[in-house]
């Protein structure tokens, strides 16, 4: 590899994925970023989930959460926006609640300018939803109130994403979901551009066998 970017990906017409995806996730953020550079024709429907929520239906931890795994993921981050010259800043503090952000991603159709403000915010701004002069001005932004981000509807809708990211396999962000076949993390985004290009790898005894391992010896 090269530390230039790379080049932007040809992809089938109609090329499209879901996405499911957590403001709380730097990794995330990385993959958006560089989704939106390396594939520009790609179509993402973006889909916010509580990433709490899925740890905590798959009994897992988040990699902060995991002492020595804690200052590597932030590290590993950092290293990853700076191979590919991607601004990146961390926030004053991690992690944080993200509930107000995934509201008001949904409260604005979860567009594509809306979900890449709302990770500038944090990840390159480093702010956080609970500074209250930053969030104000954020709001006030995108002209929206606070109220608006309570109601019943915006909640359900959050809820309603988390249980189909849940139906459909998804048990970390970022995710992307073609068809039936998830590809989760930053490190799976040249695997999911190749699926995307139909590369023959994907139909091989080798990528089936992937499926089809018996489970071995089980940690107590």
């Amino acid at each position: 590899m090269t530390d230039q970017a790379a080049s932007p990906a040809s992809l089938p017409a109609g090329a499209q994925i879901d996405w499911y995806f957590d403001f709380i996730s730097p990794f995330a953020y990385l993959q958006w970023q560089r989704l939106r550079r390396e594939a520009p024709s790609l179509l993402i429907h973006p889909h916010p989930v509580l990433f709490a929520g899925l740890l905590k239906h798959w009994d897992n931890k988040g990699p902060v959460e995991i002492p020595p795994k804690r200052s590597w993921t932030y590290a590993h981050c950092l290293w990853i926006a700076h191979r590919h010259h991607i601004p990146m800043r961390l926030p004053s503090r991690h992690p944080f609640n993200p509930l107000p952000l995934l509201r008001l991603s949904i409260a604005l159709n979860n567009s594509a300018d809306v979900v890449d403000r709302l990770f500038r915010f944090v990840w390159q701004e480093g702010h956080l939803p609970d500074e209250s002069a930053h969030w104000e001005s954020l709001v006030d932004e995108l002209c929206i109130s606070d109220e608006a981000l309570r109601s019943n509807e915006i909640k359900a809708h959050l809820i309603a994403n988390g249980e189909a990211a849940i139906a459909a396999g998804v048990f970390g962000v970022p995710t992307a979901l073609v068809n039936t076949q998830c590809f989760w993390g930053v490190d799976a985004t040249d695997m999911l551009i190749a699926f995307l290009k139909n590369d023959a790898f994907f139909s091989s005894a080798e990528w089936q066998s992937a499926h089809s391992l018996p489970e071995g010896a089980q940690r107590r």
